[in-house]
């Protein structure tokens, strides 16, 4: 037996011995009303309830695309012609249709039942409304038979589900992580050498500008690594290789032993900065901060103060720019 045959017979089996109230009134018409008919016509409550005891069982059970529902049983039967599930071979699960005069013929179809099995060339069915007031069991043979509407043979169109169970998120939601991601890259990965450099004032004079270019000095020399090496541990420092440097409010004096030869020769492998923070100064010596700018030896920043040298004017208090700078 097909599945939707099984379905309609359980739920018919569970109503055998229902009867119709005295004035006619049946469950099953009073549904149909409420339920299937447009005009909710209360006609129906109390009307012959045959097809309607089928419709109520395919609603039932969840079949309604293949049997249809139907208060009229020749409606019924054309259905099923029309949908290509019609035929004269009895088999479980079937609508079967009748006309008591034996004509064959659909608009003289009087009743109809499920089919619950077939012996030979007699049908075991349930009706309802048979005996003209009851839904049971019925054996009957096939002499009034006009035709079988099978519901499984009804080809229902398949309503399309997304498999996926949650909602397709937002634009916003796509957009936050999105853009959370390209500011951490900005401010992490992005090389700093792809920002134009700021405007940066350069002071040079005296003394001062000769200690100042002393100690930006690059560790590309040997002297410029031995004089590192001599300083002494201080915390770290955190050098920014562009920003704002201010000129500190008192001159600043060289480490004790760090002389103005030491810078001499440093100064073979350097290029002119800006001044610096007194703060960087004071710990210029560092060792993390020569290890820091090593990598600035080949940067563009180093071109940019290089060409700073280049046009700044010669004086003889201007140790740096009287000292030829390399790369």
């Amino acid at each position: 037996m097909d599945p939707i045959g099984k379905k309609l017979l359980d739920v018919a089996k569970a109503q055998l011995g229902y009867a119709e109230k005295g004035d006619g009134y049946t469950k099953f018409g009073d549904w149909y009303a409420r339920n299937v008919d447009g005009d909710h016509d209360d006609y129906f409550k109390t009307a012959p309830w045959c097809d309607m005891f089928l419709a109520w069982a395919a609603d039932k059970a969840g079949v309604t695309d293949q049997a249809g529902q139907f208060a009229s049983t020749i409606d019924h039967a054309k259905w099923f012609r029309k949908q290509d599930a019609w035929g004269t071979e009895p088999q479980p699960g079937a609508f079967v249709f009748y006309d008591w005069s034996g004509s064959g013929d659909l608009d003289q179809i009087d009743h109809v039942g499920i089919v619950e099995r077939v012996d030979g060339h007699t049908l075991h069915t349930i009706e309802g409304n048979a005996d003209g007031y009851k839904l049971m069991r019925k054996t009957r043979d096939t002499d009034s038979v006009v035709g079988y509407g099978y519901p499984a043979k009804v080809r229902v169109e398949q309503k399309y589900a997304p498999k996926h169970a949650g909602p397709a998120p937002s634009v916003e939601q796509l957009a936050a992580p999105a853009a959370a991601g390209a500011r951490a890259r900005t401010h992490e990965q992005e090389p700093v050498k792809d920002a134009p450099p700021p405007v940066q004032e350069v002071v040079l004079g005296g003394v001062l500008a000769f200690v100042l270019c002393g100690t930006a000095a690059l560790a590309a020399g040997r002297a410029g690594r031995a004089a590192a090496a001599r300083t002494p541990t201080a915390p770290p420092i955190r050098v920014r290789k562009r920003g704002k440097h201010h000129r500190p409010a008192t001159p600043v004096e060289l480490p004790a032993e760090l002389t103005p030869a030491d810078l001499d020769l440093a100064d073979a492998g350097t290029t002119i900065m800006p001044v610096l923070s007194l703060a960087a100064a004071h710990e210029a010596e560092d060792r993390e901060f020569w290890g820091r700018i090593a990598h600035l030896e080949e940067d563009e920043e180093l071109a940019f103060w290089d060409s700073l040298h280049a046009e700044a004017p010669a004086s003889p208090s201007d140790e740096c720019a009287s000292t030829p700078g390399f790369r």
